[in-house]
């Protein structure tokens, strides 16, 4: 007689963990919009459920099921990646000291230097790829979070975590990781010694651009989470029923969708390599990346569904580029089952440190010699 055999993530997440509705024994769960919840005669709360802002019954299955992937103790659903990023930040005092990566998500970038110094929060921004740099950032006692992100936006630097994880713990501050890229299908930072993994779940976890969420997961439940928890609660950064329910759905088809992605971002990078009319390739799964081999120890069964192109002939020629094209939409955002493309340094707008000659390509689940052919005629424009 054998044990029951343990399911493999990707089998969790296609069955939601297979939980089955009590009631109607529904394979799909239900959507509960109530805000309230009422109480017993003795005033007590039977299920221990209050009010809609502190406690969602239809969290409970995302929450439970992304805490599963990312290897994490618990996980919350917010509003947004931003909301979910920021209550991090807001978990701390003032005084206190954070180190963030040059290269990340810009808008976070821009909050941190426009929001979070107001508070009294010390912000350096350091190249966190550069563990060098990245130790000599650090203040012992000090520093309370570093935040790194992984494959970065738009350039798709590499930072090795648990590296990352060592001198950071060793300084005594938290770990916590942007995992929106790479997703739980390709690294689980909490397994590289992460203690809080941010998800933009718009993104790939939700992957059909129809529902704006974000999530943290925690290595454990302490009292720093619990601030999160509070803020989250108080402050009513939280996702509506619905949406929550639509991000369930989307998860399902997480690793189908992580997987066809990361083969179809492989194979354009592959092709477009050396192109003569491209400057520079810039993908984790080139051997010629300065973080492919940091992204092949950290990142399991493929290298992400992003990649940037650099054109030869600079800014005028990418937006021309971008123009011509017919399969790919100029659209901000990725993740979803779409490919979309856009020139990022007109999004950033003035300051940004994006060049002028980059396109960021987010690869959906076409065919990838569609993709490849789509790209080809609009390079053969210029």
């Amino acid at each position: 007689m054998t044990d029951d055999p343990k399911p493999r993530p990707a089998t969790l997440a296609a069955q939601a963990l297979g939980w089955i509705d009590e009631t109607t024994r529904a394979v799909v769960a239900p959507i509960h919009p109530a805000t309230t919840f009422v109480r017993d005669a003795d005033n007590r709360y039977p299920t221990g459920r209050i009010y809609i802002r502190d406690d969602n019954p239809t969290y409970d299955q995302v929450e439970t099921l992304l805490a599963t992937l990312d290897g994490g103790m618990a996980a919350l659903l917010f509003s947004s990646g931003m909301a979910a990023a920021a209550t991090v930040f807001q978990a701390l005092s003032p005084g206190d000291h954070v180190v963030a990566p040059k290269v990340m998500y810009w808008v976070l970038r821009r909050w941190l230097q426009e929001f979070a110094v107001r508070w009294g929060l010390q912000v350096d921004f350091v190249a966190t790829d550069d563990l060098t740099a990245f130790k000599a950032a650090l203040r012992p006692g000090q520093t309370k979070l570093v935040w790194i992100e992984t494959p970065a936006n738009p350039l798709w630097t590499i930072t090795d975590i648990a590296a990352a994880a060592e001198l950071t713990h060793s300084a005594g501050a938290r770990l916590a990781v942007d995992g929106t890229v790479a997703t739980p299908v390709l690294t689980r930072p909490i397994e590289h010694g992460a203690d809080i993994v941010m998800h933009a779940a718009t993104k790939y976890l939700n992957g059909h651009s129809d529902v704006l969420a974000g999530a943290l997961v925690a290595a454990r439940t302490d009292d720093m989470w619990e601030r999160i928890r509070a803020i989250r609660r108080d402050g009513g950064a939280v996702l509506g029923s619905f949406e929550a329910w639509l991000l369930l759905r989307g998860m399902r088809t997480l690793f189908l969708r992580v997987r066809q992605s990361c083969a179809t971002a492989q194979a354009l990078a592959r092709h477009f390599h050396g192109h003569a009319k491209l400057a520079q390739v810039l993908y984790p799964g080139l051997p010629d990346h300065p973080g492919h081999e940091v992204a092949a120890r950290q990142m399991q069964g493929g290298f992400g569904g992003m990649l940037s192109l650099r054109l030869r002939d600079g800014e005028a020629a990418a937006v021309k580029v971008a123009a011509e094209v017919k399969i790919f939409k100029r659209a901000t955002s990725l993740g979803g089952v779409e490919s979309l493309i856009e020139h990022r340094a007109s999004i950033e707008g003035p300051g940004t440190a994006v060049p002028g000659d980059l396109l960021r390509l987010s690869v959906g689940i076409e065919e990838p010699e569609d993709l490849v052919a789509d790209l080809e005629q609009a390079l053969a424009s210029l």
